[in-house]
């Protein structure tokens, strides 16, 4: 058995079929021990060092790039011309960074200039943390999930930090416009000059170093540094050389099975049910599941997460937490219940529909998040607004 990949997915399946008695091989390609991603953030903010973030790594850990799948002869190939033999292939291959057609991002070497990073890995995460001195200017492209703890991480460095957003507004695909802007004050307060509705369309550099990022209506941002976090896209390169069904990820069934029955995909490279989830939880919950499944468990499946997305910012001052899930946005019809705190910057909202909560936001507080959740994810009827009221506030808070 073959996982490739020592992301969070690749790691969580290798250490529970180890658990369940069915060893496996490891591939993961980075040169650092296996770590938390989802964590890198906190590295650059310095609250951590990167050894804290690591995972316990599996037995059967393998240094080695992958660079195809013979499926007919059952064997992975590898950067070195070796090739490993597999009963069962995993692909945990995770996702890569998108980068923007900005003019300039490229110079001959198809090369990002220095200065210029993106934001995935370990040495992406390192190598920022070397040039961002206290004073240098730092432009943090994208005002999603990612783009937003950069920002803060660098303002935490003592960074000179401009954000530019192409949306009206900051996480737009999870919080709603209040909680936008409580998140919007929260950088601001650490000294974050945001910039929404601008696109960044010319990176400009001298002696291959950057040295300004320049707008669409022409305004220029000095820069020393330029942080690229537009998002991720599912790493899907071994699969469609093997002829594998693809989608936007590898498509795959309730078994986490891809169009070869000896073949599974989990975590950010696979597609289930039209859904590439891209978060830390479902890629656990399919790492779990194949685990069984893979180990002799014949009932074992994966049926889909509802996932929550939570996100804590820490820094001066007070640690600033946020979490939402299902839908934030109410329909015509929808019921939706608030409270809000301005002078706490509080904010928690839900939205019911058909007398089921179908989502919320929570910003400042947190400690009703899990019931709430444990309500979203039955999916029952609420018994009546008392409990509805009592889930917003039964932690004592606004």
């Amino acid at each position: 058995m073959v996982v490739i990949g020592a992301g969070l997915a690749g790691v969580r399946l290798a250490r529970r079929l180890g658990e369940l008695g069915t060893p496996a091989l490891l591939a993961g390609e980075e040169e650092h021990p296996p770590y938390n991603r989802v964590l890198l953030a906190e590295v650059l903010a310095g609250r951590y060092a990167p050894e804290v973030i690591g995972l316990p790594a599996p037995e059967g850990l393998l240094r080695a790039r992958i660079t195809g799948i013979d499926r007919a002869a059952r064997a992975v190939v590898c950067a070195d011309g070796t090739s490993i033999a597999y009963g069962t292939l995993v692909l945990a291959t995770g996702s890569n960074p998108v980068l923007p057609p900005l003019r300039g991002l490229f110079g001959p070497d198809h090369q990002l200039p220095e200065g210029v990073h993106s934001f995935r890995t370990m040495d992406d995460c390192l190598g920022l943390a070397k040039t961002a001195r206290p004073g240098v200017r730092a432009v943090v492209v994208g005002g999603g999930l990612l783009g937003v703890s950069a920002a803060r991480a660098l303002a935490v460095r003592g960074a000179q930090v401009v954000l530019a957003q192409q949306a009206e507004r900051l996480m737009e695909r999870q919080l709603d416009p209040e909680a936008s802007r409580l998140v919007l004050r929260h950088l601001t307060d650490l000294g974050v000059e945001v910039h929404t509705e601008c696109r960044v369309r010319d990176v400009r550099c001298v002696a291959g170093a950057v040295r300004s990022v320049e707008m669409a209506d022409g305004y220029a941002l000095d820069a020393d540094l330029v942080v690229l976090a537009c998002g991720v896209r599912p790493r899907t390169g071994l699969a469609e050389q093997a002829g594998l069904a693809v989608g936007k990820g590898v498509l795959v069934d309730d078994e986490l099975r891809t169009s070869d029955p000896h073949i599974h995909a989990i975590g950010d490279c696979a597609q289930h049910g039209g859904t590439v989830y891209g978060l830390a939880a479902p890629a656990l919950e399919q790492a779990d599941a194949l685990a069984e499944l893979l180990a002799g468990d014949a009932n074992a499946r994966y049926s889909g997460t509802r996932s929550l997305t939570r996100l804590t910012l820490t820094g001066p001052g007070s640690p600033f937490d946020l979490a939402a899930f299902g839908e934030t946005e109410a329909r015509p019809g929808d019921d939706v219940v608030r409270l809000a705190d301005a002078t706490r910057g509080t904010y928690r909202k839900v939205v019911v529909r058909d007398d089921r909560l179908v989502g919320g936001v929570l910003v400042g507080e947190l400690g009703t998040v899990g019931a709430l959740a444990r309500a979203w994810e039955g999916t029952e009827p609420l018994p009546g607004d008392g409990p509805l009221l009592h889930l917003l506030t039964n932690d004592g808070g606004s």
